[in-house]
């Protein structure tokens, strides 16, 4: 895919603006705050429309709360106006982009994918039984907290090209320390960091049974060495690439022996069933996210 140049004009475009309110306020039109900026829609939008222009828009001031499900969290929320706005705004042109880099093997934050579509390719995969004897199961140590802005900001330099568009994501960027959960384009953000990782471990290692769902990791493979060797190979990367640390409650396993524990589902060869909790996720991008705020 070519690096994209010259659509900041397209972003703070008035029509674009507006189309991105919409989309804004959808699921949210008794929200206060929406409310609130719908009674001088007009007015609002041509003063973002300027400020984008001029380029004296700033990330506004983030209200920080914590959650507990099912460990704790920081969580950032944006006023509606005009951050939301501004984000969905950059996504209704950036995101051909990203989903472009993304490899088929990820599945948070995706139109069409989710964690339904992540249990269902650990389901076909493990039909090849000789192929998925053992289990490779890790994350990322504080992912979100962890991203390193002037890697990010080099990512996006390989497919972007429009200095104005740069600046303005760069802005958004670093506004707050790592990604800050809760931020709509913080989870485009996130797979994105990860997304030459993807393609690494499938075109490079040539890993046939992977999948991805925010920073939580699965590889099957048929023996045990072969997933502590390239254990060792992935810290490398991350660390290198992306100065990002693997958790050290990493596990190698026999599936076998008590199933893989993956998208709210635990998985076998002969079946799947359902986790007792089903786990909270910030990144999930589905009806059922709490603490997405788009």
């Amino acid at each position: 895919m070519k690096r994209i140049g010259k659509v900041y004009e397209e972003l703070i475009s008035v029509d674009n603006l507006y189309a991105a309110d919409g989309v804004a306020q959808r699921g949210k039109a008794k929200q206060s705050a929406v409310v609130a900026h719908i009674a001088q829609q007009d007015a609002n939008i041509w003063e973002l429309h300027k400020m984008l222009r001029d380029k004296t828009f700033r990330t506004s001031p983030y209200t920080v709360f914590k959650v507990w499900e099912p460990k704790e969290r920081e969580v950032f929320r944006l006023p509606y106006f005009p951050d939301r706005i501004v984000h969905h705004a950059i996504m209704r042109v950036l995101e051909p982009m990203f989903v472009a880099t993304f490899t088929a093997d990820t599945y948070s934050c995706i139109k069409g994918k989710g964690i339904h579509a992540a249990s269902y390719a650990v389901r076909k995969a493990l039909r090849n039984v000789p192929e998925t004897q053992y289990c490779l199961k890790l994350d990322i140590k504080k992912f979100y907290p962890n991203v390193d802005h002037d890697v990010l900001k080099q990512l996006l330099r390989r497919k972007i090209k429009d200095n104005d568009l740069l600046w303005l994501l760069d802005e958004i960027i670093d506004s707050a320390p790592g990604l800050p959960i809760g931020n709509y384009l913080s989870q485009y953000f996130a797979n994105f960091y990860l997304s030459y990782f993807d393609h690494w471990m499938k075109e490079v290692k040539g890993v046939k049974h992977y999948f991805r769902y925010a920073d939580d990791l699965v590889i099957l493979a048929p023996d045990k060495p072969y997933l502590h060797s390239l254990l060792t190979e992935i810290s490398r990367y991350l660390s290198e690439q992306l100065k990002l640390t693997v958790k050290q409650n990493y596990q190698v396993f026999p599936v076998a022996d008590r199933g893989i524990d993956f998208v709210g589902y635990v998985h076998y060869h002969t079946h799947t069933r359902p986790k007792e909790a089903f786990p909270f996720t910030t990144t999930i991008v589905e009806e059922n996210d709490r603490f997405s705020f788009t």
